[in-house]
């Protein structure tokens, strides 16, 4: 089993102009991200508009991701959907694929009671003994909060390895479960707490910086990562300035990293506003945007 640890990029799926995936422009991606930083990445989660891949898209872009980096990197799929056997089902197909753990978020729109949420997590983890699970709290978009103590109770399910933590404040640690940040302006604080590293997505962007924050750490060097962190405080707050992954997608384009930032309904991509704050971080941290 590979460590969750480190710096995790959620990664954005690249999509053509008519709105198809970009294979190449993902791979090349996810290249650029191991070379700036990351030490594993993310298919298939939010930042990769999750709810806009079929199943067949996500599995065969996890496919083609691991073809390309090869069996050491750690692939994470996202496989949590609001019906416990559909995400049953896209667990083992992650499995099959080449995943090295699935990342499963909170049922939303059911608005499941604690019982149901355990039992969504049970069923899951049945389904796909030994392969290791990470627990999605992420109440700003699932409506359903997670609270510490549920998530111990759910820790307690042998192969539940850790918790990408959405909900800042809550973050602490966990009795049974390794913690994630799942949101880049706490992925010091995470780390400050003895947890496990981040799931992030400024990490596209500011990765070397990032896993300097993240080296820093394991070396006893605090006051040095809390440096970098403020240093990368605008481009945290940039990427959060209208839903994700509109920003990162605009910043990516902006600095010829994906070809185009198309999104796919209901997302649209950022307005001139928007880029305006996106340029502006980029170019507050000495990246030079090469479109607009």
């Amino acid at each position: 089993m590979k460590e969750i640890r480190g710096v995790l990029t959620a990664m954005a799926t690249p999509f053509d102009e008519s709105g198809a995936v970009d294979e190449v422009a993902t791979l090349r991606l996810a290249n650029h991200l191991l070379e700036n930083g990351s030490h594993g990445l993310v298919i298939s989660g939010s930042t990769g508009e999750a709810p806009t891949l079929t199943d067949e898209e996500a599995l065969v872009l996890l496919r083609a991701v691991r073809d390309e980096v090869g069996d050491d990197v750690l692939l994470v799929c996202g496989t949590g959907t609001n019906y416990t056997d559909h995400s049953v089902e896209l667990t083992r197909g992650a499995v099959e694929a080449g995943a090295d753990a699935a990342l499963i978020v909170t049922p939303y729109y059911n608005k499941p009671n604690p019982a149901g949420i355990l039992a969504h997590f049970e069923k899951i983890a049945a389904a796909v003994p030994g392969f290791p699970l990470i627990a999605y709290n992420i109440p700003s978009r699932v409506v359903v909060n997670v609270p510490p103590k549920q998530l111990a109770e759910i820790a307690k399910i042998d192969n539940v390895v850790a918790v990408k933590q959405a909900n800042n404040d809550d973050l602490e640690p966990i009795e049974g479960m390794d913690v994630l940040a799942g949101n880049d302006e706490i992925f010091l604080r995470t780390l400050e707490i003895g947890g496990a590293g981040g799931i992030l997505v400024s990490s596209h962007l500011v990765g070397p910086r990032m896993r300097e924050i993240w080296d820093a750490m394991q070396t006893g060097e605090a006051e040095r990562a809390r440096e970098i962190d403020a240093s990368l405080r605008d481009v945290y707050a940039a990427m959060g300035v209208t839903t994700n992954p509109i920003p990162v997608k605009a910043a990516l384009a902006m600095l010829g990293l994906i070809p185009t930032d198309t999104m796919r309904l209901p997302l649209v991509p950022a307005d001139a506003e928007q880029r305006a704050v996106v340029r502006s971080a980029l170019e507050g941290v000495g990246l030079t945007p090469v479109s607009s």
